[in-house]
């Protein structure tokens, strides 16, 4: 790392051992560094507040303890109007609508690169920097954005809403790096979370069921309807679609031998579709957006496609609609593609776009023979 003598950074300090492990390297490389982070909801009104929930108050005592530790100012940013508005209410109407959303996607670009940033730069920071495993490369006159030298921990898909501006403004010390490197070095600093276990629930969920959360949080819900095969034949009734996403086997509850799974949520008309594994494979989606973290797609060119964040990558062209969002089209099937989920494009290792996937009726796309 640089020497960083007289150059002011900020580090998102969530509270974690990456992000204190950041903060860490950038006080040893001599940066002044300061620590923020976000409080982005009241554990009150979770309905059962889990101890070590991402982003929970025991995370905001952490970061400060680890702050404390490296002798830096700590400054605790109350973004909970925002997350609630930008991340909570977007993930109950997306459910709602039939939609499967990716809440951290969300808070990366809104609360983390748009909110958090804006107010890094304005304490006259060179940069901020945060623990997330990916690489920020400048390279041709462009910025890049590049996925981790640790494949288990790449974080690059939950980044693709970046553009040039945020990439030349933050920094990801740990891309370098595997994630028991990033142990040894939290040990090596004598930092206080370096064996802090990492949390896998969406934050203001963590303890209950997304629909336990919908149906606590939202007055009014959609009441019972049918479910109906392919061929429009009712087979059953559900208690709300909302309940429901698209490749779900679990929870349906209909009589017979043959495994059933949704291939389609309709919440205008509260209809549930479900088939066989084999009416999941498609080859082609649209995203209702489209946003390029770098250099566009050639017209003809194939790209890597991520349908989801642990879905293997599928070869595909892309072709931008006017108006807004793409048609993709896979040189081999996908299974499960999702309305509300995200398509993140590759270039090699490097991340050039992607969009939401749009919540288009599986009977009106090319389905794989």
């Amino acid at each position: 790392m640089e020497n960083g003598k007289g150059k002011r950074v900020v580090v998102a300090m969530s509270g974690g051992v990456d992000s204190s492990v950041t903060a860490g390297l950038l006080v040893e490389a001599g940066y002044e560094v300061i620590g923020m982070t976000m409080q982005l909801y009241d554990r009150k009104d979770m309905a059962t507040p889990v101890k070590g929930s991402c982003c929970s108050l025991d995370d905001v005592f952490d970061a400060r303890r680890v702050a404390e530790q490296l002798g830096i100012p700590f400054y605790v940013l109350n973004f909970q109007d925002a997350f609630k508005k930008i991340v909570v209410e977007n993930l109950t109407g997306e459910y709602l609508s039939g939609r499967t959303p990716n809440p951290c996607i969300r808070c990366n670009d809104f609360m983390k690169f748009r909110l958090l940033l804006k107010r890094a730069m304005s304490l006259g920071a060179e940069f901020m920097a945060t623990g997330h495993y990916a690489q920020i490369l400048h390279e041709g006159g462009v910025w890049r954005l590049r996925k981790a030298v640790d494949p288990d921990k790449d974080q690059t898909y939950f980044l693709y809403g970046m553009n040039q501006e945020q990439m030349s403004k933050v920094r990801f010390p740990l891309g370098g790096m595997t994630k028991a490197e990033v142990r040894d070095h939290a040990r090596r600093l004598g930092i206080s979370t370096a064996e802090k276990s990492e949390s896998q629930d969406v934050c203001f969920i963590a303890g209950e069921k997304y629909t336990d959360f919908i149906e606590r949080t939202v007055k009014k819900l959609p009441g019972s309807g049918k479910i109906l095969d392919t061929d429009g034949n009712e087979l059953g009734t559900h208690q709300g679609s909302y309940r429901y996403t698209v490749g779900q086997r679990k929870g349906l509850a209909l009589p017979g031998p043959e495994k059933k799974y949704v291939v389609e949520v309709d919440p205008d008309e509260n209809t549930v579709v479900v088939g066989k594994e084999t009416d999941l494979q498609t080859t082609a989606l649209e995203t209702d957006t489209l946003h390029w973290v770098g250099e566009p797609a050639g017209p003809d060119e194939v790209l890597l496609a991520k349908i989801r964040y642990r879905s293997e990558p599928t070869p595909a062209r892309i072709h931008a609609r006017e108006g807004g969002g793409a048609q993709v089209t896979f040189l081999e099937s996908v299974k499960a593609v999702t309305p509300g989920q995200t398509l993140v494009l590759y270039r090699g290792d490097e991340v050039v776009g992607g969009g939401l996937i749009a919540a288009k009726k599986r009977r009106s796309l090319p389905m794989a023979s």
